[in-house]
């Protein structure tokens, strides 16, 4: 589409979420090691996040005002860390020490390491229970800060996001969102193959959610969903996002093998090839 087509502000989204799509392959392509389907489909959903929705100050980023934003699927920081370094938290060539020794920037985000992580995150399903906690503080402390916190469909697997999903309604956490990353695989597999999560939508609202369904890819959804969940006054709301792994990339979208792998030279150069005529 022709860039004078679209509205100013979703196509500066859109080429935010381009560049975070190249720096994801490059880290990862560099790296040798990494998870690449995940992070490639949640690029748009980021870029909306530190480009129009979230409430930060890169240069102070303990600010106690701050939204917070947790990523529970600690696997797909690369796509955090792009978008931190883009948002200007840190230099943006610190991205190419991914997963090195010494590096700030680790295979799962760690809080301590690098400004602008609000939580550790390996072990899946924890997430959401740390965000739940911060949005009690910010309701106790008469606080307006908002907490995002972002999961991967696979990690609903878990347990303990289900104790977390019931405890959040039964409080009417309206200042705090969840946004899912439903892109309906994991590492063993599809989603509905290894443990069929539908109706995932019924079952948020079960459990006292006000539940939003996007396209993870079209920014004017996105960007909707976010002005409709600043109205909801009583309870937590959910951002169920359809998103395709991979997405960009023709060789590594919808496919399972792509969750834990990252790109050869030879694929990152092809990869970046195809990003390039987006």
């Amino acid at each position: 589409m022709d860039s004078a087509q679209v509205d100013p502000q979703i196509f500066q989204l859109q080429h935010r979420a381009l560049l975070i799509r190249q720096d994801i392959i490059k880290m990862l392509a560099h790296a040798h090691s990494g998870h690449t389907a995940g992070a490639m489909g949640m690029a748009d959903i980021f870029a909306a996040l530190y480009f129009s929705e979230l409430n930060y100050r890169s240069h102070q980023p303990r600010w106690s005002d701050r939204d917070r934003l947790l990523l529970s699927a600690g696997h797909i920081c690369p796509v955090l860390y792009a978008a931190l370094a883009q948002a200007g938290f840190f230099p943006h060539e610190e991205l190419q020490t991914l997963r090195q020794l010494g590096s700030r920037l680790q295979g799962h985000p760690s809080r301590t390491y690098l400004p602008g992580i609000e939580n550790s995150s390996g072990p899946l399903g924890q997430g959401l229970s740390q965000a739940i906690g911060m949005a009690l503080v910010a309701k106790l402390d008469q606080k307006n800060y908002r907490v995002f916190c972002v999961l991967s469909d696979g990690e609903h697997d878990e347990g303990q996001t289900w104790e977390a999903i019931l405890y959040a309604g039964q409080k009417k956490l309206s200042n705090l969102i969840a946004i899912v990353d439903r892109n309906r695989i994991q590492i063993d597999g599809f989603t509905e193959d290894v443990l069929p999560l539908e109706s995932l939508a019924d079952k948020y609202q079960a459990f006292g959610w006000h539940v939003l369904e996007v396209d993870g890819h079209h920014f004017s959804e996105i960007l909707t969903a976010f002005a409709a969940a600043k109205t909801i006054q009583d309870k937590p709301i959910v951002i169920i996002a359809h998103t395709i792994p991979g997405k960009g990339v023709s060789f590594m979208e919808n496919k399972p093998e792509w969750h834990g792998k990252p790109p050869t030279a030879e694929e990152a150069k092809q990869a970046l090839q195809e990003l390039n005529k987006l």
